[in-house]
């Protein structure tokens, strides 16, 4: 027997989530509906399957094919034109129909025994039967009453209240002989509820009900789209899972990950190759599609989350929908009855209210509460740019595409055979993201000059040296060992301004692409002598008779993340014994406690060999922590003032360029030496671009950035800074302990609070409303000073998180501990009475 399986429908009740794919193809348990019915066929041994198509009819193609991956024989007819109705679509294929065939709805879910119906069908002689169920509200189905026999003799079309005369329904399900199809008008719109059912009973052809027992659900809106997965999940229906059951009311696929912290509650299904985070609370009635991560902490009561989801950390999903590709960052919300579209994001610490629609494609901001259905338009347009460059996870954000794309915005940004310098780290990901990157550019005319894996002061240094607009560097995050940072350089070799940052987003949101010519394809070169380049200007800015006459010796820990090559090579030059730790490349990046448990080996190292110092470096060349010659570790505000000390001790009435929040201390050296301050906005950008104005700049930056030696390169440099500290520990008789007792003894606490994007702006303006204008600066958050240049209070909001921090600097604890206390009190009363 063949069977006719009807998938033309297009879901209109069940948006945003068929916009771009037919109601049969969407997912219950993580099969298409319409693979359910074929299991249903295959069953009852029916295998040949003509699908008739017309709402995107590719999709149903490409995925099932010729069928033979199913067991069964698939051919398809497509409605070209028009729709031609349930019955209409079927007398389209007459000619293949030349015995009893099956009708099946693509739209439901159902384990009724079709053998039995078939039986009964050639057992009453009928010339159409109707499969029929009982349902509690029988308002939205076609109604049927039958006879003591069975045969039918009354049905009524969605009756409303008033003309409900039965709870017995028509379930799509009909069994034909093809002659009833010689009724039906060829090449026009009819249905068999409406049209050739009538008929039949008007010529009392023999048409009988077949009330069948087992389940039944017409996916027909999401609430019943959600309660068919819950029924499936509870064995209510008969369903053949696609994974193993690996526990009693358990399915988790292939390749899957669940952290040994997580918490699932049976039933749940689980898809392939799937990452669940720890601490993750996943309740009974969860179903997961393939591919899907979900981040540490989250909480997932009851939802429905197709392939490829990203969930972040914290996040909060309530019996909602998320579609395919969707992504809900950290702490944001999706409650009961919500429904987000495919390739749609929810931003941190956004939410989505109860029984929202949120159509495909679209995107709501962080902080953003959706209360209305969002279907035109966009919420918001995610910035490419953050603090410093564009992040995001590795393949998941950065994504090979994603970098294509990125590249063509860039290159288009600039003059048609441009020449634009690419580096990276040595890691794969950053091979594989540069190289995407490196394709966009070269597709709209731009020139590569490829530094292929260096050391990002490498990349600053050579930069000026080779004619090019500009310059990408590509590196796992200094911050985060799961995202990668692309940062763009200018000409100089220093970041982007915010202005151009502007013109390559446009460029990226608007597609606005320049596409090259074949003949205009960039070209790419790999230039000779890069490490030469940057170890003339190295040598060139130290004092090799007093670095070489005091054979120090430096353990330097890599953390596994930067190619161990350049540096002891340098060192070596000058007479120094560099002893090198964890330069391999055969661990992945370490994580925030792996780095802290190198640093204490890294001490005992130092202490063992009577090093001179060891130091811990980082981002691909760019960060430090110092470890003096007892072992102990010197980082933050402590790093920034011992380098601001010993670089004025060697360069009187020198200036130096720190962020806005770093410790007075730099001001009470500053005065020792008769040097100068200046204090910028708290981003890399603002103190390359200080550090180069101003031309008596003899140090910029800070522990936490790194260190910028202008003279060398405008970018932060830890392994000229190590060089440079052999130096002047040399010429200045002294070591780093004491060095580090001399220094100020200034009380620098910070504490971080949570802080919803919509409410900062309204915060710092509440801040500068309740102080004296006159006891305020305003270079980057709002610095509140009190009883002289050395007490100050800052709240500075994070450019790239929902999160605001606070710095409480003074040479009294107590007034620093008293002044945080204060200041949280303050922030946290207008959050709350703000949100």
């Amino acid at each position: 027997m063949r069977a006719v399986l009807m998938a033309g429908g297009s879901g209109t009740r069940l948006r945003p989530l068929t916009c771009d794919l037919p109601k049969p193809m969407v997912p219950i348990l993580n099969r298409p509906i319409a693979e359910h019915i074929i299991n249903l066929l295959r069953r009852h041994n029916i295998t040949e399957i003509i699908a008739t198509l017309h709402y995107l009819p590719d999709v149903m193609r490409d995925y099932f094919q010729d069928g033979s991956e199913f067991g069964v024989q698939m051919t398809y007819a497509v409605e070209e034109d028009q729709p031609l109705g349930t019955a209409g679509c079927v007398k389209n294929i007459a000619e293949l129909l030349d015995q009893t065939f099956l009708v099946i709805s693509g739209d439901s879910i159902t384990d009724f025994n079709l053998a039995a119906a078939i039986q009964y069908h050639k057992q009453k002689k009928s010339k159409a039967t109707i499969v029929l169920t009982h349902v509690p509200n029988p308002i939205e189905f076609g109604v049927v009453i039958t006879d003591k026999e069975g045969r039918i003799r009354r049905f009524l079309e969605k009756p409303s209240t008033s003309e409900i005369f039965s709870d017995t329904v028509n379930t799509g399900i009909y069994i034909l002989e093809p002659e009833v199809l010689d009724y039906l008008p060829a090449n026009r719109e009819s249905d068999f509820s409406n049209d050739l059912f009538p008929m039949l009973l008007d010529r009392d052809e023999p048409m009988y009900g077949y009330i069948a027992e087992g389940y039944w659900c017409d996916v027909g809106n999401l609430d019943t789209y959600r309660s068919s997965q819950y029924d499936g999940l509870h064995n209510k229906v008969k369903l053949d899972f696609a994974y193993e059951e690996r526990s009693v009311g358990l399915w988790i696929g292939q390749n899957t990950y669940i952290d040994s912290t997580a918490h699932i509650e049976s039933p749940a299904l689980i898809g392939n190759n799937c990452r669940i985070g720890p601490r993750v609370q996943i309740d009974a009635g969860t179903v997961i599609g393939d591919n899907v991560t979900i981040g540490a902490d989250a909480d997932i009561k009851r939802p429905i989350i197709w392939n490829g989801v990203i969930v972040g950390d914290e996040a909060h999903l309530r019996a909602c929908v998320t579609a395919r590709g969707v992504r809900v960052d950290r702490r944001a919300h999706v409650l009961e009855g919500a429904v987000v579209g495919a390739l749609s994001s929810v931003g941190e610490e956004a939410q989505v209210s109860p029984g929202v629609r949120v159509w495909p494609s679209k995107n709501i901001e962080s902080g953003a509460t959706l209360n209305i259905n969002l279907i035109w338009g966009h919420a918001a347009q995610r910035n490419l740019f953050g603090q410093r460059g564009v992040s995001g996870l590795a393949n998941i954000d950065i994504t090979p595409e994603f970098a294509v794309k990125l590249g063509a915005a860039y290159g288009s940004t600039l003059k048609p055979g441009a020449n634009v310098a690419v580096s990276r780290d040595q890691r794969s990901i950053s091979r594989m993201v540069s190289r995407s990157l490196i394709a966009g550019l070269m597709s709209v005319g731009t020139n590569i000059q490829n530094l292929e894996a260096t050391a990002i002061p490498v990349t600053r240094t050579v930069v000026p040296t080779l004619s090019v607009a500009g310059g990408i560097h590509v590196r796992v995050h200094p911050d985060r060992a799961d995202s990668l940072l692309i940062e763009f350089f200018d000409e100089n070799g220093i970041n982007i301004t915010k202005a151009r940052e502007k013109k390559i987003e446009g460029a990226y949101f608007k597609e606005d692409f320049r596409r090259a010519q074949i003949h205009e394809i960039g070209h790419m070169a790999y230039p000779s002598q890069v490490l030469d380049l940057y170890s003339i200007a190295f040598e060139k800015n130290l004092n090799r008779e007093a670095i070489h006459h005091t054979r120090a010796k430096v353990v330097i820990d890599y953390v596994y993340a930067v190619s161990g090559a350049v540096l002891p090579q340098l060192l070596a030059k000058f007479g120094c014994d560099a002893v090198v730790l964890n330069a391999s490349l055969n661990q992945s990046a370490p994580s925030t406690d792996d780095r802290e448990s190198l640093l204490i080996q890294l001490g005992h190292v130092v202490e063992a060999l009577r090093a001179n110092f060891g130091v811990q470096v980082s981002a691909n060349g760019e960060q430090m922590i110092l470890v003096d010659e007892s072992g102990s570790p010197i980082r933050g505000e402590m790093l920034t003032a011992m380098m601001v000390n010993m670089i004025l001790t060697a360069n009187p009435r020198g200036t130096v360029v720190v962020p806005i929040h770093t410790s007075s201390a730099v001001e009470q050296i500053a005065r020792r030496h008769d040097g100068r301050v200046i204090r910028t906005k708290a981003n890399p950008t603002a103190l390359m671009e200080a550090c180069q104005m101003n031309p008596n700049v003899v140090l910029g930056g800070s522990g936490e950035m790194g260190f910028i030696f202008p003279q060398l390169h405008p970018g932060f440099d830890a392994m000229f800074c190590i060089a440079k500290l052999i130096e002047m520990l040399t010429l200045q008789e002294r070591s780093l302990a004491q060095i580090r007792s001399e220094l100020p003894r200034v009380v620098h606490r910070s504490y971080t609070m949570r802080c919803p994007w919509t409410i900062k702006g309204a915060l710092m303006r509440h801040l500068v409303e309740i102080h004296s204008t006159d006891s305020l600066e305003l270079v980057d958050g709002v610095k509140v000073f009190d009883r002289g240049r050395d007490n100050w209070v800052l709240i500075l909001p994070d450019a790239g998180e929902p999160l605001v921090h606070i710095f409480a600097n003074s040479n009294s604890a107590e007034w620093v501990d008293e002044t945080l206390r204060d200041y949280r009190n303050r922030i946290q009363v207008f959050i709350t009475q703000e949100s």
